[in-house]
């Protein structure tokens, strides 16, 4: 028996993304480079060379990332007491916290067998190259969210009201009356 309504069809499946196409090739290509380049400088000088350029970047990532952790954690613990103590966190004139995650991406570039990975590693380590990162990735990001459509990750951030199924914008706020709590004083109105 049917109700004379139409069965919902699948929809058609989104097109792949340029990111999802790429990527896969262009880390087979990047690994082809660098297996190329670790023999053409090992048969330049020889493998023992090889051998210690790839053990010397695998000890400088380990201690560039060990540094930043420890600044990492040296900040987060300032601003914990900072907040314990009642004053706002704020700004630390000499502090370098926005750094610290590309300078950790830069001690795993360098950890990473490879020249041109190490190359990419020191490269990051210096401040004007990490500030032209960060301004391209924070530009990036907030395109990225203006240009969010319904439904996406980038939609839920860029929202901060609730919607009812029609589309009509509710406001509200929460109350949780437990049983046992004594009765508290009534609310103000909400107000637009």
């Amino acid at each position: 028996m049917t109700t004379g309504a139409q069965t919902p069809r699948s929809p058609a499946r989104p097109p792949r993304s340029k990111l999802r196409t790429y990527l896969p090739l262009g880390i087979a290509a990047w690994l082809v480079l660098e297996i190329w380049l670790l023999t053409v400088v090992a048969g330049a000088s020889s493998g023992f060379v090889v051998f210690l350029l790839l053990v010397a970047g695998v000890v400088l990532g380990s201690v560039v990332i060990k540094a930043a952790g420890r600044r990492a954690f040296r900040n987060l613990q300032e601003t914990v007491q900072q907040q314990q103590s009642g004053v706002m966190p704020g700004a630390r004139p000499g502090g370098n916290s926005e750094g610290n995650g590309l300078t950790m991406l830069g001690g795993l570039l360098l950890i990473i067998p490879g020249l041109i990975s190490d190359a990419l590693g020191l490269l990051m380590l210096l401040p004007p190259v990490q500030k032209a990162v960060s301004r391209y990735a924070e530009r990036t990001f907030e395109r990225k969210l203006r240009e969010a459509g319904p439904g996406t990750l980038g939609d839920a951030f860029r929202q901060a009201r609730m919607h009812q199924p029609d589309g009509k914008v509710v406001q509200g706020e929460v109350i949780r009356d437990e049983p046992g709590d004594a009765p508290r004083d009534p609310r103000p109105p909400l107000t637009h």
